[in-house]
């Protein structure tokens, strides 16, 4: 793998560690769409590749971290018991994860994210978010443990029993009320600061997280504490930029979950968020199958 050092690019051997992993949230059936133009009123824009997967915030950082460990992922989530929860389960199921799903009667949430020439995405969801709640009869126990947990959706109850995890972060998409009502102090709070949906000031947080990221994707970010950081460049052509934001959540997470002090650690999530807008829809080489 590849890191930025002192400002410079330089190569370290990266081995597998043992540790233990869940992650909380949720899952779409998302259509990737590669189209010669992003819509416009009035225009048609035809779509020169299509792939349909799993994606969302939970699955893409359950993925990553079981590339970057040996043990298996506890995946909790929620699926419509309908055809694309079924396929959900199977398709993540076969990659290895291990999945504790609370089923219901809706649809699993569905949606379409259009990629122009650029490697820009523009996301559209169909339905309601599916989240677990701690009131479905899944194995939570087996979240006091983890090394590290990552929830992208749940209920306040959910995180208080997540914090017995040596690392616990999460996604203001989580939404701010049910972190606040929740009382655990955070390792870390990571999102975009580009999204109206994640954008949030410290005045609206209870509790202040040890740290705060806010992504700005080629931009780099800020860190609190720690003042702002610079993206990596990329190695390759920017294809899609679908899961970029996850995959650099998940390589803060395990970076933390190791002990490496956060400058590493920021390291990491920005080899995986670079590496992740190289490949076209949500998980590397999922277009080759």
């Amino acid at each position: 793998m590849v890191v930025e050092k002192n400002n410079k690019v330089e190569d370290y051997k990266f081995k597998k560690g043992n540790l233990n992993f869940a992650v909380v949230g949720h899952v779409e059936w998302i259509n990737f769409l590669k189209v010669d133009q992003l819509p416009k009123t009035g225009v048609i824009s035809h779509s020169e590749k299509s792939l349909e997967y799993p994606a969302g915030g939970g699955s893409i950082i359950a993925k990553i971290l079981s590339d970057l460990t040996l043990n298996q992922i506890h995946f909790f989530t929620a699926l419509g018991n309908d055809e694309y929860g079924d396929k959900c389960f199977k398709i993540l199921s076969n990659m290895g994860i291990k999945m504790h799903v609370a089923w219901r009667d809706k649809p699993t949430r569905r949606g379409f994210s259009l990629i122009d020439s650029q490697g820009e995405r523009a996301i559209t969801v169909i339905g309601e978010r599916l989240a677990p709640t701690h009131k479905d009869k899944l194995e939570w126990n087996i979240l006091k443990k983890m090394d590290g947990i990552f929830i992208t959706a749940s209920d306040s109850e959910i995180f208080k029993m997540a914090r017995a995890a040596s690392i616990l972060c999460t996604t203001p998409r989580v939404g701010l009320n049910t972190i606040n009502n929740s009382n655990v102090l955070l390792d870390g709070l990571i999102g975009s600061n580009l999204d109206p949906g994640e954008v949030f000031s410290f005045s609206e947080l209870s509790l202040k997280p040890k740290y705060t990221i806010k992504t700005e994707g080629e931009k780099g970010g800020i860190i609190f504490p720690g003042g702002r950081y610079k993206a990596l460049k990329n190695k390759k052509l920017k294809v899609d930029s679908y899961g970029c934001g996850d995959s650099f959540a998940a390589g803060i997470l395990y970076g933390m979950a190791s002990k490496w002090d956060i400058d590493k650690s920021l390291n990491l999530a920005k080899v995986m968020g670079r590496d992740a807008s190289e490949f076209f829809g949500p998980y590397a080489n999922s277009d080759e199958k």
